[in-house]
């Protein structure tokens, strides 16, 4: 598992297994995000099988899937609930790209749009696409 932090507080990474969960744990977060569909992965890998393990490590666990593409204002305003007053958050998805824009789209308006962009990029995401969603 590749853990790629944006900021202090927010993480994402390609999919995760039940066996990647201890280290998450370890490296102090308290909230994952699968924005993943699980139409996309096997059983073993789908929201279900992830969240049994993450709820029995005890943190919390938010499923808020994220069809490639489609950041509606409603799935945007989920991604910043699941954020808030948690602590350090880990959001997967097939590459972590989609985690990612979900995130940036939550900063819109708060950060410039270039840190964001910047933030991403750090880890080849590519969020030029959605600078004017973000200015």
């Amino acid at each position: 598992m590749d853990i790629r932090r944006l900021t202090d507080s927010y993480a994402v990474s390609p999919q995760i297994t039940p066996e990647d969960v201890a280290a998450l744990k370890e490296a102090g977060f308290v909230r994952v995000i699968c924005n993943r569909p699980d139409g996309e992965v096997p059983p073993a890998l789908q929201a279900a099988a992830i969240r049994r393990a993450v709820e029995a490590a005890g943190m919390e666990f938010v499923e808020n899937p994220v069809t490639p593409g489609q950041f509606t204002p409603d799935l945007v305003a989920r991604q910043a609930q699941a954020m808030q007053g948690a602590g350090p958050v880990f959001a997967y998805c097939a590459s972590g790209n989609r985690s990612s824009v979900a995130w940036a789209l939550t900063q819109a308006g708060r950060r410039p749009a270039d840190d964001l962009i910047a933030a991403a990029a750090r880890f080849g995401y590519n969020l030029e696409p959605y600078r004017d969603r973000l200015g």
